[in-house]
Formats: structure tokens, C-alpha cells, sequence
């Protein structure tokens, strides 16, 4: 079979990629004329601005049209709110941040989720994104997940589903399709499938308990797009393939037992879980005979154009057949209709820079609002809170580390060559800093690290300070952060109060034995926003309103 270029535009609304820039570059101008590549996924390293990221999708656009595709591109972005937000965080984060998963879970309000769900979708549609990879519908079983944790709204899976469905529909009413994710569940896991394989030993009977069931619901209100997740299910495919390459997961259990009828996307394809045992070309083509509708490349143009290649000529010698394709094309075609219009729709548009301030002020209120309806006080048995403005405090924030491929880099983390962070206080402790001194005219922070020890000068400041605020972060991976904790208690005045938040995952101190009392509060996620919060409850401006949505909040 020869490809004609009909065929040729066909293979090419398979694919999603990702490119390096600010503007259009040489490489995507490349996959978009001479592969048709139809979708396109913007990250941090593409948003600087409102204003640039409007003209970019225009230029992407125009290019796709004067290019002839018969529908205008779908425009993705990994914006779950919260640490992963593409949109509003970093460097280039220009959109508002509002809370993630498991802190508006914390709220205990779905109605809040969507409505903060439609304000951040109003901002990206202003510019042209019409796809998000949103929600999360893990369910967060195992504590020590290490690509999870707070991006799950909780380890219930009916009040996942509720959650995840109020986000869909919050995405949806702004004009965007979202894409729940990691079918068939990504929260039972040590491993991050970003550097290896998962394996979950469960039975389909155990998945459809847990796993499914957000899925379902989902389902059941016609969500748009899902994103099937690199993990192993051996107890059902009977072997170790990921399920975004397997038949039995896809099209078995996704389509014909659940019924999906909308599109499924692959998560990224660079993810050493498929890469470094099938390759991304290979895992491309894989996944379409599995039954997946697009498959994801972000990174690298030589992948990218070799999956497309690949498929091309599995195409040709009929490994994988057209009509196969063509039934997929039109779900795709489908989905284009509904959420990304029509070329007039794409191209007319100026960018309205009313619309964009009167988005920004409404929506800097509602997330104030909704990071203050977050915070959890877990204990606080000696009633240690709130503190006044005048005494004397010591803040200690963990050194920057990099938590994992997702959240990558969270606030601009400055990297050496050999990888490692360089700048060691996160900028939103920094910022955490500022809010408490801000609070108290006697404030000093201190950023500790594996090889913490108390100084001299540190034990003088010890002397004289009437409370600890010390933040976790993620304690299971970094067990020196509780010895730094006893370490700083040994030396303590017996009458200094402490104060121990958690800033990410809220398992830090489970089943942890200080020997100390102590007020816990959790924030769910080190965003400057979420610490802000924080620090406005340490002082009693606002009430920890927040509810720990798992383990039914017993985490110590």
C-alpha cells in the first residue's frame, strides 16, 4: 500500500507532541507539514505570558490550516491545578494557581472543585488550550506512592470519582475536553513510572472494588478523553506489559467492558517504564494496535519523528490496518468538533486583554478563598495555636529536593550540571518565610538538610524562641528530615511550642514517636499559596478549615 497524503493525514491525527520555545520552531513546523501531526502538547518551557501563548497556539493553528488538515489542532497541557500545573506555576506559570487534588479534597466541597475547575479552564481557553490532562482519578492507597500522593483526591474510591467527576465537569463548562488519568489506576504503588515499571498483583474483581471505580463514574458522565497510565496488571494481561500497550487493558476492559466511547490517550511515551524496555517508536505502535487513540511523545523530535515513521509503515505492510485507524479518526474528529471548533473559531480570535484582567482578579479571590478552606489542623493537644505576632519564631523548611518527573522541578529549581539542585531553599519557602516575618518582627529561618546539626548560633536563636514552625516534606523518601526534628528537640526550651507542617504528602509523621507535643497542620502541597494559608491559620487570621481525605485523618 503506498501512503497517499489523505493517508498520511490520517496517521498524523494519531499523535500528540511536545516542542522546545517560547514561538513555533522548527520542529513542530516539521511535524505539523510533513507528518499532519494533529495534536500538540504545550509545557512550562512554552508559557511565558498570556499574550505569548495566545499568539503561539494562532501560529500553530495557522500553520496546521495552511498546511491542510481538515480540523484545527487539539491543544493540551497538564494543568491538575495544584503542584502539577503547566499553566500557573514555575517560571512561566502566567494562569492563577489554584489548590490540586487533595487539597480541595480537603475542603470536603466537589461544588468548590468544579468551580475553581472552571475559572483556571476559563484562563487557558482564553488562550487557545482546549485540551487538559485532568483529573487524577488514582485512588491514593499506598502511602508511600512516590508519583501519586497529593496529585489523588483521597483513598476512598467513591470520593475520588465524585471529585474527578466535578473537575470534568468544571473543565468541560470552560470549553475544554479533559482526560482522566492513569487508567486503569496509578495508586497502588511504589514505583514511579517515570524511571521503571509498576506492578500491581490485583484481579480484575479487586480492580473493579478500587481502581475502577472513579473510571466508571467518570464514564457514566461522558467524559471526553482518557489517559491510560504505564503500569502492570500481570494478574489479568498475564504478563508484565504496560497497560497503555496492552489489548486486554485498552480496548478488553476500557472499551468493551466499560463502555468508553470517547478518546484514549497514552501518557507519555518517553516514560522509562515504556521506553527502556519497548522503546517510544515501538511503544507508539504498540499502543495503537492496542486500541489507544493517540499516543504522547513530549520531548525529543527524533522519537517523535520515528514513531510517525514507524506507524507509516506499519500501515504499509498492514501490521496495522487502516480501518482500524479510520474508526479511531473519527472519535478524534469527533472530539475536535466539540472542543476545538472550527478554523474561525481558532484564528479569528483577538486576545482580549479585558477578559484576561477581569479572569485574573476574580480568580486570585476564589483561590485565596479556596486555599483557606484547605488547611487541616491534625492535633494540636496543648493548644499551641494560633501564636501572636509578637514572640519570637524559628522557621525550618527541608532543603529543595526533586520529588519526581511530574511535579519536575517544582518553582523554579535551579540544577547544576551533574543534576542535582542547586538553590536549596524552595522560593515557596521562601516565600513561607516572608509571610511568617511578615507576621512577627522577630523571625529566623533556617533550611536543613541530611547533614543537619544544631550550631552554635542556631542554639542561640533555640534560646530565645517561643515556637518552632518546622515543614516536612515527603519524610517516607526523606527520613533525615524527622531525625533533624529530634535533633532540634534535644536543645529546645521546654516551654517552646512546636508547630510541624506537613507541605506535601500528609503521611509525614505516620506512626512517627516524637516523644514531644506538637500542633500538626497539613497544606497538602508546598505551593505559595497553600504556605500562605498556613501561615495565616498559625496566626489565627483564619480558621484550619481543611479535612485530611485519607486514612479518615488518622495520619499520625
Amino acid at each position: 500500500m503506498a501512503l497517499d497524503p489523505e493517508i498520511k493525514r490520517t496517521i498524523g491525527q494519531h499523535f500528540v507532541f511536545g516542542f522546545v520555545g517560547y514561538g513555533v520552531n522548527d520542529d513542530i513546523r516539521s511535524l505539523i507539514c510533513d507528518y499532519y501531526v494533529g495534536n500538540v502538547i504545550l509545557m512550562k518551557r512554552n508559557i511565558q505570558s498570556f499574550e505569548q501563548v495566545h499568539k503561539l497556539v494562532h501560529d500553530l493553528q495557522q500553520l496546521a490550516k495552511d498546511s491542510g488538515h481538515e480540523q484545527p489542532l487539539l491543544i493540551g497541557i497538564d494543568q491538575e491545578n495544584g503542584l502539577v500545573s503547566g499553566f500557573s506555576i514555575g517560571s512561566g506559570g502566567v494562569g492563577t494557581q489554584f489548590p490540586g487534588a487533595m487539597c480541595i479534597a480537603a475542603t470536603g466541597s466537589t461544588e468548590l472543585a468544579e468551580e475553581v475547575t472552571r475559572a483556571s479552564g476559563f484562563e487557558m481557553r482564553l488562550v487557545g488550550i482546549n485540551w487538559v490532562y485532568s483529573p487524577v482519578a488514582d485512588v491514593n492507597t499506598d502511602p508511600g506512592n512516590p508519583v501519586i500522593g497529593p496529585r489523588s483526591f483521597g483513598d476512598d474510591p467513591t470520593r475520588v470519582g465524585e471529585f474527578a467527576c466535578a473537575v470534568s465537569r468544571g473543565l468541560t463548562a470552560s470549553g475544554i475536553a479533559p482526560s482522566a488519568k492513569h487508567f486503569p489506576g496509578h495508586g497502588d504503588t511504589h514505583v514511579d513510572s517515570h524511571i521503571a515499571l509498576p506492578r500491581i498483583l490485583k484481579s480484575q474483581d479487586e480492580l473493579r472494588q478500587e481502581e475502577l471505580v472513579p473510571f466508571r463514574s467518570l464514564i457514566a458522565e461522558d467524559i471526553a478523553t482518557i489517559m491510560s497510565g504505564h503500569i502492570a496488571l500481570p494478574r489479568i494481561t498475564g504478563s508484565d506489559i504496560p497497560c497503555s500497550l496492552s489489548r486486554d487493558i485498552t480496548t478488553a476492559l476500557l472499551r468493551d467492558d466499560l463502555g468508553f466511547k470517547g478518546v484514549i490517550v497514552t501518557d507519555c511515551l518517553e516514560m522509562d517504564a515504556v521506553a527502556g524496555s519497548y522503546g517510544v517508536e515501538n511503544g507508539a505502535l504498540m499502543a495503537l494496535d492496542a486500541g489507544a487513540d493517540i499516543v504522547m511523545v513530549c520531548h525529543t523530535p527524533e522519537r517523535q519523528k520515528g514513531a510517525v515513521e514507524l506507524v507509516q509503515a506499519a500501515v504499509i505492510s498492514g501490521k496495522l490496518t487502516l480501518d482500524s485507524l479510520r474508526q479511531s479518526h473519527h472519535r478524534i474528529a469527533h472530539l475536535k468538533s466539540k472542543f476545538a471548533g472550527s478554523w474561525s473559531d481558532v484564528l479569528a480570535p483577538v486576545f482580549n486583554s479585558g477578559r484576561k484582567i477581569q479572569l485574573k482578579s476574580d480568580n486570585a479571590a476564589l483561590s485565596a478563598s479556596a486555599y483557606s478552606a484547605s488547611t487541616a489542623l491534625v492535633t494540636d493537644p496543648t493548644g499551641v495555636l494560633p501564636i501572636s505576632g509578637g514572640d519570637a519564631v524559628i522557621l525550618f523548611t527541608p532543603e529543595n529536593e526533586s520529588l519526581n518527573r511530574a511535579v519536575d522541578d517544582i518553582e523554579d529549581a535551579v540544577r547544576a550540571e551533574d543534576g542535582k539542585i542547586r538553590n536549596k531553599a524552595a522560593p515557596s519557602d521562601i516565600s513561607f518565610g516572608s509571610s511568617i516575618s511578615a507576621r512577627t518582627q522577630n523571625m529566623h529561618h533556617t533550611v536543613y538538610a541530611k547533614d543537619f546539626t544544631v550550631t552554635e548560633e542556631l542554639s542561640n536563636h533555640l534560646s530565645v524562641a517561643k515556637y518552632i514552625v518546622f515543614a516536612t516534606r515527603n519524610t517516607d523518601r526523606s527520613a533525615w528530615q524527622l531525625k533533624a526534628l529530634s535533633a532540634i528537640a534535644e536543645v529546645k526550651n521546654t516551654g517552646t511550642g512546636v508547630i510541624i507542617i506537613s507541605t506535601c504528602a500528609p503521611y509525614d509523621l505516620l506512626n512517627a514517636k516524637l516523644g514531644f507535643p506538637f500542633a500538626y497542620l497539613a497544606t497538602f502541597e508546598f505551593t505559595r499559596p497553600a504556605l500562605e494559608a498556613a501561615a495565616r491559620v498559625i496566626f489565627g487570621e483564619a480558621k484550619p478549615a481543611g479535612k485530611v481525605p485519607v486514612l479518615d485523618g488518622n495520619i499520625l
